[in-house]
C-alpha cells in the first residue's frame, strides 16, 4: 500500500503551452514525500530536533502524459527500501487512471552538517506500519 497525496494544479504551475511544467513535478513530488514522513512521525520538525535530515542524492523523474490547470494530481509515495544510510523511493502522480509522470529517487540520512548518518532506529518499521 502506498501513501497518498492530492494536490491540485494550479495556473502558477503550467508552463506556455499550458501544462503542468516539469520543474513544477519535484516540488509535487518532494510535498508528497513530506507529507508521507510527516504522517508516520518523522515530521521535518521533528527530525530538524533530532539532528538529522533525509537528503536526496539522486532522482529520476519519467513523465508520461500532460497535467493542466485545475487537474487533481493524486500522488502515492511508497519507500522501497531503508539501507544503511540511505532510503529508496518510487512515486506516482496520476489524473484518475491516467499516469502523469513517475520518479524513483535515492535519499541519504544525514546529520544537520550533511555527513552521513545510520537511519534512526524505527523508521523503516513506522513507514512500513503507516502505509503498509
Amino acid at each position: 500500500m502506498s501513501h497518498e497525496t492530492t494536490i491540485t494544479v494550479r495556473f502558477s504551475d503550467l508552463d506556455p503551452y499550458d501544462h503542468v511544467n516539469h520543474a513544477r513535478y519535484l516540488t509535487y513530488f518532494e510535498s508528497a514525500r513530506v507529507e508521507m514522513l510527516d504522517a508516520v512521525g518523522y515530521g521535518m520538525t521533528e527530525m530538524k530536533r533530532d539532528g538529522f535530515q533525509i537528503v536526496l542524492v539522486e532522482v529520476t523523474v519519467r513523465f508520461h502524459a500532460a497535467a493542466g490547470l485545475h487537474d487533481r494530481l493524486s500522488i502515492t509515495t511508497d519507500l522501497l527500501d531503508v539501507g544503511r544510510a540511505s532510503t529508496s523511493w518510487r512515486q506516482e502522480a496520476r489524473v484518475g487512471d491516467r499516469l502523469i509522470a513517475g520518479l524513483e529517487a535515492r535519499a541519504a540520512f544525514t546529520d544537520v552538517a550533511g555527513r552521513p548518518i545510520r537511519p534512526p532506529d524505527g523508521f523503516g518499521e513506522a513507514v512500513a506500519r503507516a502505509i503498509g
